[in-house]
């Protein structure tokens, strides 16, 4: 079966979590003898075409418009819609999956894909079906419903009053949404959208803890010998906890009798890296934080096995963290958010806990006692292990998956 994937960002280029997992399928799909072809986007003219990458063949279309436009773009790209049109009539796909495509390969690619009668699916990773930006709701919170005057507030001029009734037709051509964490499924859900639950998956066999001198090599290069390690990473952004990370460190370092502790910060330095360093200032920490900046994969891997603990501070409707699952794979005990779908990766008093991040001392004292009782932490890796294995491995995803693609 020739299968295509849409997504919006896909590596080497972009190392977003969609990107990533849509970059993951698309290789273990391949694995089980399907052809996969992707399209996806770039805003490097140069790299424009079509290209093999990894052994997938990977078109990139230039797009790159005013921020303004992003609301009327994501609905209908008059830029790529007929460079679309053309590589589907090319590849003539049995089925086409689309990840995030609200930014630039637009919604109106759902309907050119069926029109070929293909099967077409739609993974949604995160709100944006039916909102303009990332959700803020109270921990525990169960309504979710998103009124029109929520999302005039959010996008303020750039609100497109047709936004959403038009994608909800394009969601009309599609056989099948999933949803990547229930409590993305129950959102959806009241704001009109049905979907099945599709978690994310990581390669099991690719957790491997590496040779002891590769684990001493990254603990020389980044200086952390003989310290307690608390690793944070991803998309520095204050919707991602990167205040809130700081501040129950902060209480950790004043409060906590375990001595050494650092925090490890790895991803890319943004804006907001640059917030927080000078927050770690005022907190008087900065002694104890390192920013790596970006990291490869294998070099990210290093990162997770050198750690104590992993954490999730995310103060936003989270529908599923990477994160999380990726230092279970590694062993590790997590330390995460109570907002969006962390509760339903990491068990609370098993593999990890779960803590509001809004309240500093209670997240400081979850990671303290994990970093001061070394047996409870070996448990709760040892567990995590176990649940990613058997909830939430790429293989088994994939299997779920194919067997969507094939429903009659």
């Amino acid at each position: 079966m020739k299968i295509l994937y849409l997504t919006d960002e896909f590596p080497p280029e972009n190392f977003g979590g969609a990107g990533i997992v849509a970059y993951d399928f698309a290789k273990a799909v391949a694995k089980t003898g399907h052809k996969v072809f992707v399209i996806t986007t770039t805003r490097n003219r140069s790299l424009e075409g079509e290209s093999l990458f990894e052994g997938l063949k990977v078109f990139r279309l230039y797009s790159n418009y005013p921020i303004f436009l992003r609301h009327y773009i994501s609905v209908y790209n008059p830029f790529l819609v007929f460079k679309i049109k053309k590589i589907l009539k090319e590849i003539e796909p049995g089925v086409v999956h689309a990840h995030n495509i609200h930014s630039d390969i637009s919604y109106h690619s759902l309907k050119l894909a069926k029109k070929t009668g293909c099967k077409v699916f739609l993974t949604a990773h995160d709100t944006m079906l039916v909102s303009y930006d990332k959700n803020y709701f109270p921990c525990g919170e169960k309504n979710f419903r998103i009124t029109a005057w929520r999302n005039i507030k959010i996008a303020g001029k750039r609100y497109n009053p047709f936004r959403n009734f038009f994608i909800k037709k394009y969601l009309n051509y599609t056989d099948k949404i999933f949803a990547i964490s229930q409590a993305l499924k129950e959102f959806l859900a009241q704001n009109g959208v049905d979907s099945v639950v599709l978690h994310n998956g990581v390669n099991i066999e690719d957790w491997v803890k590496p040779a002891p001198e590769k684990i001493m090599d990254f603990r020389k290069k980044y200086g952390v010998e003989g310290k307690k390690i608390i690793l944070f990473g991803g998309r520095f952004s204050g919707a991602k906890g990167g205040r809130q990370i700081l501040q129950a460190f902060s209480w950790l370092v004043k409060n906590c009798p375990v001595e050494k502790a650092v925090l490890l910060a790895v991803g890319r330095k943004n804006q907001y890296a640059e917030k927080m360093a000078v927050l770690t200032k005022k907190l008087a920490i900065d002694d104890k934080i390192l920013f790596t900046g970006w990291l490869g994969r294998e070099e990210i891997k290093a990162a997770f096995f050198v750690s104590d603990v992993c954490v999730t501070p995310s103060v936003y409707f989270d529908p599923f963290n990477l994160f999380n699952i990726e230092a279970m794979a590694a062993g590790k005990p997590v330390v995460g958010t109570c907002f969006g779908g962390t509760p339903e990766i990491v068990v609370d008093g098993q593999t990890g806990y779960i803590a509001n991040p809004l309240n500093h001392e209670e997240f400081g004292k979850k990671i303290c006692d994990i970093l001061s009782d070394k047996n409870k932490a070996e448990i709760f890796g040892k567990n995590g292990r176990k649940r990613a294995e058997e909830f939430f491995s790429l293989q088994k995803q994939t299997e779920k998956l194919i067997s969507r693609y094939q429903i009659k």
